[in-house]
């Protein structure tokens, strides 16, 4: 073999791993970016089929809430968002406040027990107040038989990233977890789920019910489209590398 035939054949063997190298990268990223635009397309189909399943709640006529026989079957498919209507006596002295940021500053969503006629209590979000009408003496309660409407909401039984937990022992609050309150409270036949109260006639009263999001901000699509781009550059400089170092080595 003549020396400039070794010397190809050297370079080519030196080649090799990194061509390998290459492709185990090239193909890890293309797994990693496929897999993301996947998940995100499953999380396309989960956000249109909520918006169209709230769409379709918050709309229609109230009907009764839940009552015991259907608490065990209650999911955020079958129930979230589901406008009802309740019927009962609030227990004022067992409110808890709820710390949330708010557009005019930090404020508190008020949940109250209200005691059905049947016995089961429900918790009601009545709605948000600023952090200067926390104390409930500082406001007027609902007292006697009430009839309210508003929308079936699940327990926050898991907390956000960076969120805090619960305080029971020192009645802070940072998120609507009915199984936690209600333990503390000490209250019995608690239904698993909270009502938010749709906004009173007066929109400047406080509580300021009708507080619930209903409207979902939906960008999965785009996302997936990124991801997708993402892996077909990933594919397409992988082409192009191998391209060139073959050539190279002809």
């Amino acid at each position: 073999m003549s020396g400039a035939a070794a010397r190809k054949t050297g370079e080519q063997r030196r080649r090799w791993p990194l061509i390998v190298v290459v492709t185990l990268i090239a193909l890890a990223g293309l797994i990693g970016f496929t897999s993301l635009a996947i998940w995100q397309v499953n999380r396309l189909h989960w956000k249109v089929a909520l918006i169209e399943r709230v769409e379709a709640r918050v709309h229609a006529a109230p009907v009764p809430a839940p009552g015991p026989d259907d608490w065990a079957g209650i999911t955020a498919e079958s129930a979230e968002y589901r406008h009802v209507t309740l019927r009962g006596t609030f227990l004022n002295d067992e409110e808890v406040q709820i710390y949330t940021p708010a557009d005019f500053g930090p404020a508190y969503w008020v949940l109250t027990p209200l005691r059905r006629n049947d016995g089961t209590v429900v918790f009601v979000n009545r709605g948000l107040v600023p952090e200067n009408l926390r104390d409930p003496a500082t406001r007027s309660a609902p007292e006697g038989p009430q009839t309210l409407t508003g929308l079936l909401r699940l327990s926050e039984d898991r907390g956000w990233l960076f969120s805090r937990d619960n305080d029971p022992e020192n009645g802070q609050w940072y998120r609507r977890d009915i199984g936690s309150i209600t333990a503390a409270k000490g209250l019995e036949n608690a239904a698993p789920y909270f009502v938010d109260q749709e906004m009173g006639t007066d929109p400047r009263a406080w509580p300021r019910g009708g507080q619930t999001v209903i409207s979902f901000r939906n960008a999965h699509l785009s996302y997936a489209l990124t991801w997708a781009g993402l892996a077909l550059m990933v594919v397409a400089a992988w082409g192009l590398f191998l391209w060139t170092e073959l050539r190279r080595g002809r």
